[in-house]
């Protein structure tokens, strides 16, 4: 038997239940994962309070990165005691020791990146990676606008975008999550709680704005991103940290300058087996020239998953958070 997190009911972090259960023995095109590390990501949230509906009950987690103890009989390109992770563009279920899921959805990893690491990033380096590479190509000198430039997310996408040349202008709550950002890349810091942000970046870009911003933050910082950008510049809300963004007329982007909206999801952009291996390696690129290193504020074990989960609501937590299994 292996234990595991289930949730019955929606709700607060308190509905995140242990329980023990058997993962069976893999299919013919399955593996069975003995995870090492689990991530966490604030859309874990949102399934737990049904922002983004599961079928109830549910195990959560969307990515995680362990060891290979069983093959199935098709499967011929991976062996028992293989080093493995996985994002999140299949079924949810990280929150366990042990899960059988298909070969097709996990990828090996090279002996650079450790099991930790690859739990800390694989869905964050990967939306950074589709964000900055094929939502919005960034090139050397844009001014880019990036909230939450302390979190997981933030703090691979100021690595990455200080790589591409960008100018980096990044909100954070507080002046300690402002230096981290800093060390990691960020240009230009604003403190949300006390600049005005889209007067801030005038002041920083001489009033030229934003190619782009990049908003994970959601209904509180939406209009003060669509306000910091440049002509036919793009907001780009790919996440609900403060509530869902509410409706708006496609005149407000003509208003400001012909600008573009887009929502993208990491889904659309490793949607394919192509597209998957071409943005892991991308991504894995990055952290072997050392680009990218994932920043590790926090580990918890895995059945104290409801305590992540509230350091995460309560903006307490910086860069990744892993489940230490």
């Amino acid at each position: 038997m292996s234990g595991g997190v289930v949730v019955s009911q929606l709700g607060g972090p308190e509905v995140l239940e242990w329980v023990e259960y058997d993962p069976g023995d893999p299919g013919p095109h399955d593996v069975r994962v003995r995870h090492t590390a689990v991530g966490l990501n604030f859309i874990d949230v949102y399934h737990r309070t049904g922002l983004y509906p599961q079928a109830l009950p549910f195990t959560p987690g969307v990515e995680g990165a362990g060891v290979v103890e069983a093959v199935g009989s098709e499967v011929h390109d991976l062996a028992v005691g293989a080093r493995v992770a996985y994002t999140s563009n299949g079924p949810i279920g990280s929150y366990c020791e042990v899960r059988v899921m298909p070969r097709a959805r996990v990828v090996e990893l090279p002996d650079e990146i450790s099991e930790e690491t690859a739990a800390a990033m694989m869905v964050k380096g990967c939306t950074v990676e589709y964000l900055v590479r094929r939502t919005y190509a960034v090139q050397p000198g844009d001014n880019v606008l990036l909230t939450a430039a302390a979190g997981g997310v933030g703090l691979i996408a100021c690595q990455w975008l200080r790589a591409l040349g960008a100018n980096v202008i990044g909100t954070v709550g507080t002046p300690e999550k402002g230096e981290l950002a800093t060390a990691n890349g960020c240009n230009h810091v604003i403190l949300y709680r006390e600049e005005n942000i889209s007067e801030r970046v005038a002041e920083i870009t001489d009033g030229e704005g934003c190619r782009v911003a990049y908003d994970s933050v959601g209904a509180s910082t939406f209009e003060a991103s669509l306000h910091s950008l440049s002509r036919r510049g793009m907001l780009v809300t790919f996440g609900n940290a403060s509530g869902p963004v509410e409706p708006i007329s496609p005149l407000l982007l003509a208003k400001h300058r012909s600008l573009f909206l887009t929502r993208p999801r990491l889904a659309d952009h490793y949607a394919t087996p192509e597209e998957t291996r071409e943005g892991i390696e991308a991504l894995f690129d990055m952290v072997r020239s050392g680009s990218v290193e994932p920043y590790i504020g926090a580990r918890y074990p895995l059945r104290d998953v409801a305590e992540a989960h509230r350091a995460l609501e309560a903006r307490e937590t910086v860069g990744s958070t892993v489940l230490v299994v």
